[in-house]
């Protein structure tokens, strides 16, 4: 290694690390906050109230249609019942279905919530 190398590599190595504390602090200050939230995270794309169906769509890009029936459980972020027409196109939802009769997902629970870093970290950067 050359002496302009092995100066290089600590200012590098501190400028990220000076880059990363923002979202060490925002980690630290969410750990907990969300970490209740059960099943898969979506964004709903669209609510159609007529047919019951939610278009939803994962942090991966895939979109779903999600069937909606009278058994649904609808909670908000603070986990209290909330209505079907209370869902957004925008809203962060976690969803737990099971498969349908004709093949489509039902949802089971629908829960409003964010997605915050540390359940990003969690659920989709974690290598277990």
């Amino acid at each position: 290694m050359t002496k302009k190398q092995s100066i290089l590599l600590p200012i590098t190595l501190a400028f990220l690390l000076l880059g990363l504390l923002p979202y060490a602090a925002v980690g630290a200050v969410t750990r907990n906050a969300g970490s209740n939230y059960e099943g898969d995270f979506f964004i709903i794309s669209s609510v159609n109230r007529r047919s019951k169906e939610l278009f939803l769509k994962a942090p991966t890009e895939v979109t779903e249609l999600m069937l909606v029936n009278d058994r649904t459980v609808f909670l908000n972020d603070q986990g209290k019942r909330i209505q079907f027409q209370d869902l957004r196109a925008g809203d962060t939802v976690y969803v737990i279905s099971r498969r349908g009769s004709p093949g489509l997902p039902v949802a089971v629970r629908i829960q409003k919530g964010p997605m915050t870093l540390s359940v990003l970290h969690n659920r989709y950067l974690e290598f277990k």
